[in-house]
Order: C-alpha cells, then sequence, then structure tokens
C-alpha cells in the first residue's frame, strides 16, 4: 500500500503505536475517492440499534439488508463503513477486503425507560473486530452523563487490548446529560470538551456533532470572550474543534446528524473542509435515500472535500 506525503505526516503524529495499528490508520485514510487527502467520508449504520429498524430503514426498505450499505459504501468510493456486531457479521464474507471496517462496540436504544440516563452496553469486543477482519472499534461516551466516567472506563480498557493488537480507535464523543441542555450538546464550547476528551481518552479518530455557535458555559463564555476565539462562522468553530484536538494532530470527523437537504448538508461539508476538519460520517442523510440519489449525494460530497465543488 502505497502512501501519500499527506498520511505520512498525518501518521507521525500518532508516536506511541505499533506499526499494526499504524496500518490500519492508514488503510482508512488510503481508501476509496478520497485516499490519501487526509480527508476522509464515512459511512455508519448503527441507527438500527439507536433508533430501530423502521424510523431507521422504512424509507428506503432496502437499508433493512445488511449487505446493502457494505456495497453502497464501496460504490461511492467511502473510506470505511462502521456499524455494529451482527450488521458486520452479516456481509463480512461477502466483502471480505474490499473497504476498511469499524466495529461499533458499544450501543444504546430507544426503548430503555425515560429516566434512564444516557448511557450505553458494551456490544461486542476486540477478538469480534479482529475475527471480522476490521480496522478499528469504535465507542460513544457521553460527557455529562452520570455514567460518563463507567463509559471512560470501559473504553480505556478496550482501547489498551485494540491497539495492543494492531487496531485503531475511533471515539464518538457524545455530550448529553442533566446539567447539559439541548443547545448544549451542540454548544461551541461543549464540543470542544468533549472532542478534547476523546483525544485525552487515547481516541485515533474522534467524532462529533459540528459546534454551533452558542456557548454553554458560563466559565468558558468568559475565556472565548476575553480571547476573542473566531466562532461566528462553521469555519472558525470546526478549526476550533481541530485546535481543541491536540492541535490538529488528531484524525476529527463530523457527523450529519438528523436528515437535511443537499443544500444545507454540502453547505456544512464545506464548513468542515474550510475549516480543516478531516471529514464527515455521514448515516441516515445517505442510506435513507434511494440507492442512485445517495449516490449523487456522496458524490458531491467527496468533490466538496476534493475542492471540486
Amino acid at each position: 500500500m502505497k502512501m501519500t506525503p499527506k498520511v505520512k505526516k498525518i501518521l507521525s503524529h500518532y508516536e506511541s503505536d505499533c506499526p499494526g495499528t499504524k496500518a490500519n490508520i492508514a488503510r482508512i485514510l488510503m481508501q476509496g475517492r478520497l485516499g490519501g487527502t487526509g480527508h476522509v467520508v464515512i459511512l455508519p449504520v448503527d441507527q438500527g440499534f439507536e433508533h430501530g429498524p423502521a424510523r431507521s430503514f422504512a424509507k428506503n426498505p432496502d437499508a433493512y439488508d445488511p449487505h446493502y450499505h457494505f456495497q453502497l459504501a464501496i460504490d461511492a468510493g467511502l473510506n470505511a463503513y462502521a456499524a455494529p456486531l451482527g450488521m458486520i457479521e452479516a456481509g463480512a464474507d461477502t466483502f471480505a477486503g474490499q473497504i476498511p471496517l469499524i466495529l461499533k462496540v458499544n450501543s444504546s436504544n430507544s426503548l430503555t425507560p425515560k429516566d434512564s440516563v444516557p448511557d450505553q452496553a458494551v456490544t461486542a469486543t476486540v477478538a469480534d473486530a479482529l475475527r471480522l477482519g476490521c480496522s478499528a472499534i469504535g465507542f460513544t461516551i457521553y460527557p455529562g452523563s452520570h455514567e460518563a466516567f463507567s463509559l471512560m472506563e470501559e473504553i480505556r480498557e478496550l482501547a489498551e487490548e485494540a491497539k495492543a493488537a494492531g487496531l485503531a480507535v475511533v471515539i464518538w464523543s457524545y455530550p448529553r446529560g442533566a446539567s447539559i441542555s439541548k443547545d448544549g450538546e451542540t454548544a461551541m464550547d461543549v464540543c470542544a470538551y468533549a472532542a478534547h476528551m476523546a483525544a485525552l481518552l487515547g481516541a485515533h479518530i474522534i467524532k462529533v456533532k459540528p459546534p454551533t455557535e452558542f456557548l454553554e458555559q458560563a466559565e468558558a463564555k468568559k475565556v472565548y470572550e476575553s480571547e476573542k476565539v473566531g466562532i461566528k462562522t462553521m469555519a472558525e468553530r470546526i478549526a476550533h474543534v481541530k485546535q481543541a484536538c491536540f492541535a490538529g494532530k488528531r484524525i476529527v470527523v463530523f457527523s450529519g446528524g438528523n436528515a437535511k437537504g443537499e443544500k444545507e448538508l454540502l453547505d456544512e461539508v464545506r464548513g468542515i473542509r474550510d475549516g480543516g476538519g478531516n471529514g464527515s460520517i455521514i448515516g441516515r442523510n445517505t442510506f435513507q435515500r434511494p440507492r442512485e440519489e445517495a449516490l449523487k449525494l456522496l458524490d458531491n460530497i467527496i468533490k466538496v472535500y476534493k475542492g471540486e465543488l
């Protein structure tokens, strides 16, 4: 596998990792139409666990089939496909070696009691990831939840095992909990804090939501204002999140979020690109569309990252 200078530079920032882990990060960075650019687009399909099958797939019934998502990611020229254990097991042999896989090793669901605190159950292992030929494990933490410390301890153990086995670690860092408002979940200060936590926990790739201009924490707001941190535009906010991840030395990707129109989504992607973000990890906004429409959208997203649109 050839590597571009850009990818070699990114890998140089991961100073403690073994050759196996670096090779798996490189596989993700060198895959697909954005291979070698330092940008990535990843397809995540964990929404069936999180929201239920009908809410996730009824808009595009072909998406009930796990093979559909493998093929969509491959045909679109994406960098990786991320999913829970059962989804990857259902296509692991047919699509072996065709695209890097990220095994999501913890999950939540919408049937938990309404008064439950944000939490996730460990649903797969590092051994599963190795058995299925995955390049990385993925794990969600909820900074701000009453279960945040337990989640951090779980990923510490799993990350140690994954790195020892030569796998990469991807952390979804989604702030939520009783002390965080709904607007605060995507607030500038909170998103940057959540991304920084994921970096401190040893993530190779960090996933957060695109931040808004809103500032949640009073003490943080004082600093943003006194130090004149630029947060007016999406590009400025993305740049600040990257800065929070070891001065840009960690790979940071941003979620697509709830269903939205193509123009709104592409404008958001341009902000990520212009702010120095590494890419997008977009699920519902692609697989809930008919296949040809999803491929066209993904083609345009890739063109944005390549500076062609």
